[in-house]
């Protein structure tokens, strides 16, 4: 049996926690009293503002963005008339930091934000004094609040915060005083028990649960409520590490028990008021119960690429060839044969040397992390072969503090190189290792192409997640793979000092006070978004990219690092959309955006493009043939991809809205990896279609029509008459939509998120 297998267990179906401690099938009170005795229920239903607690519109306490997300979110927000922040929003520079791609756009952006926050009334962190997650974590987080995001990793559920991370159009809504309208999700019992044993990190139970969790969809749109026996023996540092990982399960949210070690770290934070007991209910009943034995877990490593190709590093160390054999065939499936993975050539002397070690972000700079990875290369030296290491603390304070209890100068004399606070390896903008290198990195992901290498130029590079103290003891062992527990350190307890007058010196903070003189700079590659016109009568789709593999990621959907600079400027950004998954994307996509422009024109421009369109005249023939009404003013041109699950990962709305401004019009599939892709979709006018898994009635560059498409919408019909246009006819087939609110409808109808704004303005 695996270790994941013997540490964690799913009971298959929901059950009570009585006491907070004993899990039951039966109880006093009846299963719909004791859900609401979970903590979820009750920070959920303090900020609903509907009269309904199983639709829920929910009003966030605060809001943060980073410098790859803010700039669309404002500008959004301008055309849409925005004149006031009406809740605290946090605007920090932790991505496109490094400033070193594209001239001066990256700074151009600092420069935007800190001029919308001085207009707004927001608040600017600048670059290099925290990553977003760490800022929120030590100024914003509070027992019983809830945050949103657009960046995916927006978890603070250690410190009793239900935190969620959305693409900008639902941060878009907040500021605009709307809600963020779901079904109450259902709740899972994280029930933890046990302790870790000397060597074992919060990555490692973190990763132990996405090989769990992820593949088999457990908690997915859930929120995973940390309980049980073994919370108390966690650090808030250790919750903290486990917790942001959440986000890899594909889970809504997280929260966690609270209690006097919380109270503690608010306190150390100068925020004790934002402290207050949280547990669930004598009697509470949970949808689902995950077991989770602490003291099972060992030293854990995720193989490329995705953070739940999860094993113990013993087991990886002792079935090396087979392992690395099953991470070369995983590449095939995402690559094919446009690179040639090869890690077997990494195994010296029957161990495998690494090339390269991270520690960083939001998941592993942290205090505790980089202080244990100090104790374990006190006096190690790491070696002047290939092998090397860089550490990114999370946060200035935590910096200082490292500098203080001399932290800083065990890592530098040990070879290590100590960096600023910067997202950058966690997205490929920072340390890209060299082509077919392996790195290891406490990060929070580990797709295809995200840490930086580029398949179609023909480089590939593979990065496995580990915790800092594994990454240290690999370090210590001159680059070759090594568990913690493997070796004898004494690792301290430090105490943490944090200096808020650090933060206060640099961090701009309007105290919410809106300054209508100051004008919004706007640099010469900050762009408005392009008009979007409501959706028709009628729909014409293009297939224009077809995606096979279990799952496709976002940065698959549009490539992070230096991409990342584009990020202000929507058409110049939607030129790498798809780039290192399907090179013709964009081409295609672009053609059959500019027969919608030729329809929006006129039917005179239309005609001349159709004349050099023998496939679109002949798929409009085939229409006209069954539908006499279908005319080109109310049937609309767009494009869609299929792909068979599409959004795991990010939540940047880039992903979605690329394809618009592309000339996007719906996606296709088999299921959605997550509800904050398929709301970015929705949010940018997009449907997000469902068509059973097998049932494939087009090809890549067929042409569907789905006639009555707007009445379908406006009736609230699931499911969706469709044609895949044959030059036999029409052959009709289904396509279903899901649930969608009467908001996310309106959306959908008027075309996008800004168009209904206006609208409504």
């Amino acid at each position: 049996m695996s270790v994941i297998d013997k540490a964690i267990k799913v009971k298959g179906s929901g059950a009570y926690l009585l006491n907070g401690s004993e899990i039951s099938d039966t109880a006093g009170v009846s299963k719909e009293e004791a859900l609401q005795g979970t903590i979820a229920y009750g920070i959920l239903k303090s900020h609903n503002k509907s009269d309904n607690m199983d639709d829920l519109n929910i009003r966030f306490d605060c809001l943060t963005s980073h410098d790859i997300t803010y700039v669309g979110i404002i500008q959004t927000l301008r055309a849409s008339g925005i004149e006031k922040f009406p809740v605290p929003y946090v605007l920090t520079n932790c991505h496109n930091s490094l400033c070193a791609v594209g001239g001066t756009i990256n700074e151009d952006d600092h420069v935007f934000g800190l001029s919308a926050a001085k207009r707004y009334g927001g608040i600017y962190v600048p670059p290099h004094q925290a990553v977003i997650h760490q800022y929120a974590r030590e100024m914003l987080a509070g027992c019983g609040r809830m945050i949103l995001g657009s960046d995916s990793h927006t978890r603070y559920g250690a410190l009793g915060t239900m935190a969620m991370g959305e693409g900008g159009g639902e941060l878009v809504k907040q500021l605009l005083s709307q809600t963020y309208d779901i079904r109450r999700p259902e709740v899972v019992a994280i029930y933890l028990k046990g302790e870790p044993i000397k060597g074992v990190g919060p990555q490692d139970v973190a990763l132990a649960l996405i090989g769990k969790l992820f593949d088999a969809g457990t908690v997915k749109n859930k929120v995973m409520e940390f309980v049980g026996p073994g919370v108390a023996g966690l650090s808030v540092d250790f919750r903290i590490g486990v917790d942001v990982m959440t986000t890899e399960t594909t889970c809504l949210s997280s929260v966690w028990v609270t209690d006097e070690k919380t109270e503690e770290w608010l306190d150390i934070h100068g925020r004790k008021d934002a402290y207050k007991r949280l547990a669930p209910a004598d009697t509470a009943y949970y949808d689902e119960i995950v077991e989770v034995d602490l003291g099972e877990i060992r030293p854990m490593i995720a193989m490329p690429f995705h953070p739940s190709n999860a094993y113990a590093i013993d087991e990886v160390n002792a079935n090396l060839s087979d392992i690395l054999h099953d991470v070369e065939e995983r590449a095939k499936v995402s690559f094919g044969d446009r690179v040639k993975v090869d890690l077997t050539k990494k195994v010296h002397g029957g161990k495998l040397l690494v090339d390269q070690g991270i520690i960083a972000g939001c998941a592993g700079g942290g205090f505790e992390n980089l202080c244990a990875a100090a104790d374990i290369l006190d006096g190690a030296d790491i070696g002047s072969d290939e092998f090397t290491m860089s550490v990114y603390p999370a946060s200035m304070p935590v910096y200082a503090e490292l500098i203080k209890n001399g932290a800083m100068t065990r890592f530098v004399d040990a070879g290590v190189v100590v960096k600023t606070c910067f997202c950058g390896p966690c997205f490929g903008a920072g340390d890209t290792p060299a082509n077919n290198a392996f790195s290891i990195r406490h990060s929070t992901r580990n797709f295809p192409n995200r840490e930086g290498s580029k398949v179609q130029n023909g480089q590939i590079s593979s990065v496995a997640l580990m915790d800092a103290r594994s990454i240290a003891a690999t370090a210590a062992n001159k680059g070759y793979l090594t568990g913690a527990d493997k070796i004898d350190t004494k690792i301290g307890e430090y105490k943490y000092f944090f200096d808020k007058a650090i933060y206060e010196k640099r961090v701009f903070d309007s105290k919410g006070e809106a300054d209508k003189t100051q004008e919004v700079v706007l640099g010469p590659n900050i762009k408005d978004w392009p008009s979007m016109v409501p959706l028709t009568e009628n729909l014409l789709l293009r297939v224009v990219s077809e995606i096979h593999d279990p799952v496709t990621t976002t940065d698959e959907l549009i490539p992070s690092g230096e991409t990342s600079s584009y990020r202000s400027n929507p058409l110049g950004l939607a030129e790498f959309t798809l780039s290192r998954k399907d090179p013709e994307y964009v081409g295609r996509a672009k053609a059959v955006r500019a027969y919608e422009e030729a329809r929006e024109e006129g039917s005179t421009a239309l005609d001349k493009l159709m004349d050099a369109s023998a496939d679109l005249k002949k798929a409009w023939a085939q229409i006209g043939a069954q539908y006499k009404d279908a005319t080109w003013d109310n049937t609309g041109i767009g494009s869609t991809i299929f792909a068979v699950k599409p959004g795991d990962g990010s939540a940047r709305e880039q992903a979605a809205s690329c394809q618009k401004v592309l000339g996007g019009w719906a996606n296709i599939a088999n299921e959605y990896a997550t509800k904050r892709y398929r709301s970015n979709l929705i949010n940018w006018g997009m449907i997000p279609f469902i068509i059973p898994a097998g049932e494939l009635p087009f090809a890549n560059l067929d042409y569907i029509f789905l006639p009555d498409i707007r009445k379908a919408i406006e009736d609230k019909t699931s499911d969706i008459k469709a044609y895949a246009v044959t030059d036999g006819g029409l052959r009709e087939f289904g396509l279903t939509i899901g649930d969608l609110t009467d908001h996310e409808r309106e959306i959908i109808l008027d075309g996008c998120l800004i168009n209904f704004n206006r609208k409504n303005r």
